[in-house]
């Protein structure tokens, strides 16, 4: 049974798609765990990013490294503090001494890719994973492969109209919608959980 660290993960997609797998997966989030799960962590995820994982799934903030927002660091000469210790954030998680890591993010603009030194491996869609949307996510993998498509739907996708196949992008503004925008979807958690843990499996 491999030790799993999914990092600044509260939804627990990820964290229960391998626990159903057979590993011993744990999420760790600033913020509780939204299915109440005894298999969270909540605090910084710092004091236990040291604590002999074998694989790390991390989805750290990226409100001040996306491309889409990189405009807003003009506006605000304090958002590039903020993009720094964000990026530095994502790299000390990218160098974790942990031999299996994977890093998801939007598609980043280029002053945190020249932070973190390092460019994605590969850029997913959620139709290639069953769910008729788009939302392009990259991800940066160490001693993992490429994810696999696993039920591609974007034939689907094209035929819906615009505001339900960009849906997260028409999400009307509230509270939670920043939370509904970072969540992983289901078919992508699946596909990490059983095309990777074939490989923790090894370990075991």
């Amino acid at each position: 049974m491999a030790k799993v660290l999914v990092a600044c993960e509260y939804s627990g997609k990820v964290r229960e798609a391998f626990r159903a797998a057979g590993h011993d997966a744990w999420s760790c989030d600033l913020l509780q765990a939204d299915d109440g799960s005894p298999h969270h962590y909540q605090g910084d995820v710092m004091s236990i990013l040291y604590d002999g994982w074998d694989a790390m799934i991390a989805h750290p903030p990226c409100t001040y490294l996306c491309n889409s927002g990189v405009s807003w660091l003009y506006k605000n000469e304090g958002r590039w503090e903020l993009m720094r210790e964000g990026a530095e954030f994502f790299k000390t998680l990218y160098n974790a001494p942990i031999k299996h890591i994977a890093i998801e993010n939007p598609i980043m603009h280029k002053y945190a890719k020249d932070i973190i030194g390092a460019k994605q491996t590969q850029i997913v869609q959620p139709w290639m994973f069953g769910h008729p949307e788009s939302k392009a996510t990259c991800l940066w993998l160490k001693g993992l492969p490429t994810l696999k498509e696993t039920n591609n739907v974007k034939d689907q996708w094209k035929l819906l109209p615009k505001n339900q196949a960009q849906r997260l992008h028409h999400l009307p503004p509230s509270a939670d919608r920043w939370k509904l925008r970072s969540e992983t979807f289901q078919g992508i958690a699946d596909a990490m959980a059983t095309q990777w843990g074939e490989i923790l499996d090894g370990l075991c």
